[in-house]
């Protein structure tokens, strides 16, 4: 086909070679891993560390700039953040040097500071029209912030909104609540109209309902007589929150579609299937703010909103939706919130006679202190409302636990702190389906790691491989939580499993990154049945059971991805918060080959013969001689530092010394200039410290692209693998469909 030929899918009456047409504005902008990862070096150069991204359209620049800023889920509002807020004029002047995720703003404090547009220039050589925008932007800023809500007569209320800014940040400068500003802009009949994105500027009719928010005075939106149903996307992609909630958003739309609903997204990431113009019956390309997903709202009117899909992005939402007087969809308001709520969730507990770690809530780092104290430390630290282990930590003493609490508060800290006990166990995980009344589970999940490694970090094992009592005792206790939380569609619960005793970690009602996976390995569509149960229908009459689901003849294993390599002076050991980038699944009838699959997946690669580096924590030093034992077998030289080769050699395992970093002659340094290690088994001591040998060791590693493993579990599986590829060599075929039929 040439271009001619080839019609145009938005407009359906032009064709590829029709030159496009535009009059709207586009801004695409990074979403970086740096609230995550706060030590590790945010410099930008020519390798890529963003994981994500979001775009946002508008009629003008300035309005596309500030919405994609709000999109970024980083609590931004406006063009200032407080990082800067106390610089002088001088030292932003120095800071504009500095090429990283944060400069966009520091160039906006500088132009705030009185750094004139030429000087910024000359600094960061962004173009001066584009300086001359964020002028703009900087000028009406200080003016609201100067004269409050004097200045917000209806003439200049439509001006600033023509501009992007957000009722949140106007609010924050008048001294006033979102809401009444909200109110006070309805009130003068200043209200968001929907502009269809056509590539044709309106010369031809567009048959795309995608959709942009501008101040202008026509809306474009083509409603039809079907009842309407709002999903909330995921926003960007970022660690903790990847495409696994675009997976749950577009199979919800779909469901919708298929039951004849209109079924509408409102997502703001152009990486994902959902903000594909062709998924939903109307896309919304927006923020996912409480403004605006609430002027959406008002537009569609719809029979009910689904949150659950959307991960913690929906789930934050979730308040504003109930308030204002919109259904939600699936588990209710009430009870998403007694679920992440500390006091009501361990009262549910109690009642449904369920154990879980001893913990405590506190807002305070001497309040923390003082529970660690009470616990017994290690423990457990994490924010309430958080996805992907975000700020989560082991904490082993009081110092661990001062450090922790200073940069978790260096964010707003709208939410409090949970300080549990931390309890040494297997890791299992499932995902299930209520309808109220029943419950499916397609599977229950064993992780490879055990517990202080986050879930989407772990190696996941489906089937699980346990006894007949305990899986009997995690269906019972799926159910009562199911019921006990009032979950309708899906909820996510991790247990800890030490000996026979079964502890809760936690419960999410609501989909997980674990949907997919589980969905595509046991042929069970969940979201399609967490939909239909959303909206009344029974799992009884859905044709795939209740209870467990039968498991498969076939082992499948899920193997993180991590991007280690890509952000320099980051801590790489597993732990609680969650690293990995992606995924990827291994399939066969035997666990050792599912699982060497996943791992060469992976991009693990061993040279035969190579050189394995060991160097573990006291902690570990016993429980490596068998892992050490079985590379020994299979080949593999042994290097280890002192304490570990001692331990290795007086097993009977042939261990070489190798000095320390610091230590003269033959030492780590130079066992890897030989370029002859295949692998490093490296168990912290403690994390996160740069100036010891182990992060060094971890870093020096990933920076040579050897494989390191952090986690002596994941040492263990590698070996059982390799083991298998020795008898072995070719690999079996397995294709989807045959599980799906099995």
């Amino acid at each position: 086909y040439t271009l001619d030929e080839i019609k145009n899918a938005v407009t359906g009456n032009t064709y590829a070679s029709f030159e496009p047409s535009i009059d709207y504005i586009v801004c695409k902008f990074p979403r970086w891993p740096f609230d995550k990862f706060v030590s590790a070096d945010r410099k930008l150069g020519t390798k890529m560390k963003a994981t994500g991204e979001v775009m946002s359209i508008s009629d003008s620049f300035e309005s596309a700039m500030l919405k994609s800023m709000r999109s970024l889920e980083l609590n931004v509002f406006s063009s200032e953040v407080n990082l800067f807020s106390g610089l002088s004029k001088e030292q932003l002047v120095d800071r504009l040097h500095v090429q990283d995720d944060q400069r966009i703003f520091c160039v906006f404090a500088a132009l705030r500071a009185g750094v004139s547009v030429q000087e910024v220039y000359d600094i960061t050589k962004i173009d001066t029209w584009f300086l001359n925008k964020f002028a703009t932007i900087i000028k009406n800023e200080e003016k609201i912030k100067a004269e409050k809500l004097a200045c917000l007569d209806k003439e200049y209320m439509l001006y600033v909104k023509k501009l992007g800014f957000a009722d949140k940040a106007i609010a924050e400068w008048c001294g006033v609540s979102e809401k009444e500003i909200r109110k006070m802009r309805v009130d003068m009949g200043i209200v968001p109209v929907y502009n269809t994105v056509d590539t044709c500027a309106g010369e031809y009719k567009a048959y795309s309902d995608y959709y942009y928010s501008t101040y202008q005075t026509q809306s474009e939106v083509r409603k039809t007589d079907k009842k309407t149903v709002v999903v909330l996307g995921s926003g960007p992609i970022r660690i903790g929150q990847g495409v696994e909630f675009d997976y749950c958003s577009v199979h919800c739309v779909w469901a919708l579609k298929k039951l004849g609903y209109d079924a509408v997204i409102i997502n703001n990431n152009p990486e994902t299937v959902s903000t594909d113009f062709d998924t939903s019956d109307r896309l919304y390309f927006e923020p996912l703010t409480n403004e605006e997903v609430l002027n959406i709202l008002e537009v569609e009117k719809p029979e009910g909103v689904f949150v659950q899909f959307g991960g913690q992005t929906a789930i934050k939402l979730a308040k504003t939706v109930h308030e204002n007087g919109y259904k939600i969809f699936g588990t209710t308001f009430e009870d998403i919130n007694n679920a992440e709520d500390r006091e009501e969730f361990d009262a549910l507990l109690t009642q449904l006679d369920l154990a879980r770690p001893k913990g405590k809530t506190v807002f305070t780092a001497e309040q923390a202190l003082s529970a660690a104290e009470e616990l017994g430390y290690p423990v457990l630290v994490r924010p309430s409302y958080v996805l992907g282990g975000q700020g989560m930590e082991i904490c082993y003493n009081a110092e661990d636990i001062t450090k922790y609490m200073s940069i978790i508060n260096l964010n707003t800290q709208e939410h409090p702190i949970l300080v549990d006990q931390y309890i040494m166990g297997k890791e299992l995980e499932v995902d299930a389906i209520c309808d109220g009344k029943n419950i499916l589970i397609p599977g229950i999940m064993e992780h490879v790691e055990r517990t202080g490694v986050h879930s989407g970090d772990s190696i996941a094992v489906y089937p699980a491989t346990l006894d007949k009592d305990v899986v009997e005792n995690i269906i019972e206790t799926t159910r009562k939580l199911a019921f006990g939380t009032k979950t309708v569609g899906l909820i996510n619960i991790q247990y800890i499993l030490r000996g026979k005793d079964l502890y809760i970690i936690e419960v999410n009602p609501r989909s997980s990154r674990t949907v997919p996976y589980i969905s595509k390995v046991t042929g069970i569509p969940m979201v399609q049945l967490a939909v239909r149960c959303s909206l009344g229908e029974d799992l009884a009459s859905m044709g795939y059971g209740t209870g467990l689901h039968p498991a498969s003849s076939y082992y499948a294993v899920k193997v993180p991805v991590f991007s280690n390599e890509k952000i320099p002076d980051l801590e790489i050991s597993l732990s609680p918060e969650m690293k990995s980038t992606g995924e990827v699944l291994g399939l066969s009838k035997s666990y050792p080959e599912a699982l060497l699959k996943g791992l060469l997946a992976s991009g693990i690669r061993l040279k035969d013969g190579g050189i394995i580096l060991i160097s573990v924590a006291d902690i570990h030093k016993q429980e490596i001689v068998e892992t050490a034992q079985a590379f020994s077998d299979l080949g593999f030289e042994l290097y280890a530092t002192g304490g570990t080769a001692h331990v290795l050699n007086k097993n009977f395992i042939p261990t070489n010394v190798i000095g320390k970093l610091k230590d003269k002659g033959d030492n780590i340094e130079t066992l890897f200039a030989s370029e002859k290690v295949c692998l490093v088994i490296n168990t912290p001591t403690r994390g996160h410290d740069s100036t010891r040998d182990g992060f060094k060791i971890r870093r020096m590693a990933i920076e040579r692209g050897i494989t390191c493993m952090t986690a002596p579990d994941t040492a263990n599986a590698l070996a059982k693998a390799l083991k298998l590829k020795k008898k072995d060599k070719d690999l079996n075929l397995v294709c989807l469909g045959d599980i799906k039929n099995d």
